[in-house]
């Protein structure tokens, strides 16, 4: 088993999102994004088949979507997707997210 204490990851950086990678194996890969108000995650996609999620743990902002569509997201909101459905984040506040994505890229 392995323990992770996220609240060690609570670091944010001015200039870009910083990014941790909590866990990384054949199976899955965690990783955690912290986000300064008005940062963002650009939409983008991978071109494999699979699943991610991405979980809201502090702040507000919004889960983009393609063609400039968005789900309000705060803490506590999971959004669901498959890896090739196009996907980014937008932090309204400070904001800090876990994405799994499963298998890992």
């Amino acid at each position: 088993m392995k323990k992770i204490e996220l609240g060690m990851t609570r670091i944010f950086d001015d200039k870009k999102a910083k990014m941790f990678v909590v866990h990384d194996s054949p199976y899955f890969k965690i990783i955690n994004f912290n986000f300064r108000a008005g940062q963002t995650l650009p939409v983008h996609s991978h071109n494999i088949e699979g699943q991610l999620s991405i979980l809201v743990l502090e702040g507000e902002g919004e889960f983009l979507a393609a063609d400039n569509k968005s789900i309000p997201a705060k803490t506590g909101d999971v959004l669901f997707s498959d890896i090739a459905t196009p996907h980014g984040v937008k932090a309204n506040t400070d904001m800090r997210v876990l994405v799994t994505i499963a298998p890992p890229i």
